[in-house]
């Protein structure tokens, strides 16, 4: 991953690993020009998930807004994937602001999902860690759809960092849209 740090990585490099037992890892890491007691809030507003998630996928949150993040929290989302409408019930299963939270599927299309979000003080800004571990349905047979899986969720997050890049940098001068 680069250490270069202009003043915000949008393009960063996704990394896939398999851990075995059908569990694979999407790793992905990028960097503000911002401290991380600014920049871990922005994730943990679940409206802000609407802001920076693909418009085709439809995402919209049925929990009613606002939600308080902490351990435990119960929230759950309606998005649809190729053309299929579906829910997705998640709940904060790790919470130590400002340092990291994750959030696991309870119900949706995975048969496993789990995204640890990780915020590193780095080089005057924050580094923030993307580490989704999932597990297709129906493994092992639906091996031939994780070349498709792991394409569309490169987009996602590729999308997810230009969009975050774009809500959570300074823009023109000192004014920042957190």
């Amino acid at each position: 991953m680069s250490t270069t740090h202009p003043t915000t990585d949008y393009n960063p490099a996704i990394r896939h690993a398999r851990l075995g037992r059908g569990q694979h890892r999407l790793e992905t890491q990028t960097w503000f020009a911002l401290p991380v007691a600014e920049v871990f809030p922005f994730f943990t507003d679940v409206e802000n998930l609407e802001r920076i998630t693909p418009p085709e996928l439809g995402f919209r949150i049925v929990t009613p807004t606002p939600v308080e993040i902490e351990q435990g929290t119960l929230f759950e989302y309606r998005l649809r994937l190729w053309g299929v409408a579906f829910g997705w019930h998640s709940r904060i299963s790790l919470w130590d602001p400002p340092h990291r939270f994750a959030d696991e599927q309870l119900r949706g299309p995975y048969d496993t999902w789990f995204h640890e979000h990780v915020f590193e003080a780095e080089q005057g800004g924050t580094r923030m860690t993307d580490r989704v571990t999932y597990r297709l349905p129906g493994h092992p047979l639906a091996g031939p759809l994780l070349p498709l899986v792991r394409r569309q969720l490169e987009r996602i997050f590729r999308f997810r960092a230009e969009s975050i890049a774009r809500l959570v940098v300074p823009s023109s001068g000192d004014r920042r849209e957190l």
